[in-house]
């Protein structure tokens, strides 16, 4: 596998970007994983790095979005935070990995049987994590609204976890004009999954592209020797 260079990074879109996610997931999942070496990519990479994504997953230990979408050294960000919640540092970092370092697409990745949303259901406090846990609250309230509290606690806390993910992708979009202003320009997309860890599937289940946009930029950039 070749790693990420600047050039392989600007041919991607953001839609590209995406299905090489879905695709490296597809071979964890039937544990036909891409042979890398590890310590070339090392070296390849130790000059400058060239991430095409950015991926915001909770700290579970069975949740590295590197192992789960198969990708080496530079090829993605890893944002990693109790309950995938966003703060301005991960918006902060969102901002780095888009603006600055070029990546096309951004990641918010929940997953099943998360602790810090059971904890946020079950209204746990403890130190900081209190903060922490409220994040996810909103969530929780509009899976109550919608007579969450009708189903099993599982199936509840399952519910909530996945609400919480479109929450705090919707609030990308809302709370940072910088990568507001880049989706506009076709220039990266946002998807939500939940990462199975049962199976180490992950269900994308909301998925936005401007591709109009995406379209009209790749159009302005074919030079006039290349018509």
């Amino acid at each position: 596998m070749r790693t990420q260079t600047r050039d392989i990074q600007a041919r991607l879109s953001p839609r590209k970007a995406f299905d090489i996610l879905a695709d490296g997931n597809r071979r964890f999942v039937s544990n036909l994983r891409f042979n890398r070496n590890l310590l070339q990519q090392v070296n390849e990479t130790s000059a400058a790095q060239y991430p095409f994504a950015i991926v915001l997953s909770c700290i579970d230990s069975r949740t590295s979005a590197e192992l789960i979408f198969d990708q080496g050294l530079g090829d993605i960000f890893s944002v990693r935070i109790a309950g995938n919640v966003l703060n301005e540092d991960v918006l902060g970092s969102m901002e780095f990995a888009c603006q600055v370092a070029g990546s096309k697409l951004i990641v918010v990745l929940g997953h099943t049987r998360c602790g810090a949303v059971k904890g946020a259901c079950t209204d746990v406090k403890l130190g900081h994590l209190t903060g922490l846990l409220g994040k996810i609250a909103p969530a929780r309230r509009e899976v109550e609204q919608a007579g969450g509290r009708k189903l099993a606690p599982e199936q509840f806390v399952e519910q909530v976890a996945v609400e919480n993910t479109r929450h705090q992708l919707r609030a990308i979009l809302e709370r940072s004009p910088c990568l507001a202003a880049l989706f506009q320009e076709g220039r990266i997309g946002l998807v939500g999954g939940i990462y199975s860890v049962e199976s180490g599937e992950v269900s994308f289940f909301e998925q936005r592209f401007n591709e109009a946009h995406e379209q009209a930029r790749s159009r302005d950039a074919v030079s006039p020797a290349a018509l």
